[in-house]
């Protein structure tokens, strides 16, 4: 399959690289999605049978002062791709987050629940989404939260980073959601292309996270464990630690449509911290 992906550092994209090594991979250097005119050409440029957007504006605190950035890179731009793939006639697999719900309740997600992002990254996500599906062509939107891995900037990077200098951490314990490994991430985005290439009319809305749901505090602990690192991790509210852009306390994502209609089951986070873990510092 000819496969162009936008993106090539990020953590999906890392792992896109490593799965599909034979793909074109794009960074800022070669499509700038601050110019979604550019993205457009790109792909016409490329004229590949399936295009992955792996790329996004991801920095959530600073998206509230910097919204019409976002917007353009968040909104704009996938809009312009999948303008582009619709009218070439080739699928979009585009990645896209829990941030566009309101984060209350309990209850998982489900792909059709009504939307109300509570912070403006949600905001420029659910733009970009609302082109993707405007556009009318064949797409996979793919929702996913807590995304982990070895590269980039994430919450298991954060934790054994402040374990390297301290032995107790409060960690905040009421907002639940699955985390994802990004590797998880990347080969289910390639599986959806390869099927939306043979069956548009799986074209829609899903929904991926890791199994099973969890606090961010009992996660911090499973890190501290499976890393032997001694470390004593108190929960705390998020009341106790404000952030510029709210944080959504239920980020539990129903996945039942992604496995029904793709195939494709929950990843195990546990099972793939060990391989997260082992990669960022191996025996």
């Amino acid at each position: 399959m000819s496969l162009l992906v936008f993106g090539h550092s990020g953590q999906v994209a890392t792992e896109l690289r490593r799965l599909a090594p034979e793909a074109t991979y794009l960074g800022r250097d070669r499509a700038d999605l601050s110019d979604p005119t550019a993205c457009a050409a790109a792909i016409h440029a490329a004229a590949p049978r399936a295009v992955i957007n792996a790329a996004a504006y991801t920095a959530v605190d600073r998206a509230e002062d910097e919204e019409p950035l976002a917007l353009t890179i968040n909104g704009a731009a996938p809009t312009a791709m999948a303008q582009t793939c619709a009218e070439l006639g080739i699928p979009l697999v585009h990645i896209s987050t829990d941030y566009v719900f309101a984060g209350t309740g309990t209850a998982p997600w489900k792909p059709n629940d009504p939307v109300s992002p509570q912070n403006a990254y949600g905001r420029t996500k659910l733009a970009g989404e609302d082109g993707v599906r405007a556009a009318g062509g064949a797409h996979a939107i793919l929702r996913t939260s807590w995304v982990v891995s070895a590269h980039g900037n994430n919450f298991v990077k954060t934790m054994l980073r402040l374990s390297e200098t301290r032995d107790a951490l409060s960690i905040v314990n009421d907002q639940i959601g699955g985390p994802t490994p990004a590797a998880a991430i990347a080969s289910a985005c390639l599986a959806m292309a390869g099927q939306l290439q043979r069956d548009p009319g799986k074209s829609g809305t899903y929904h991926f996270s890791g199994a099973l749901d969890v606090n961010w505090a009992s996660f911090a602990e499973a890190i501290f464990a499976h890393a032997g690192r001694p470390v004593t991790v108190t929960g705390i509210p998020t009341a106790e630690y404000p952030t510029p852009a709210s944080r959504p306390l239920n980020s539990r994502l129903d996945c039942t449509e992604t496995e029904t209609v793709f195939g494709i089951p929950r990843p195990d986070w546990n099972r793939a911290l060990v391989d997260i873990l082992a990669q960022i510092s191996p025996r």
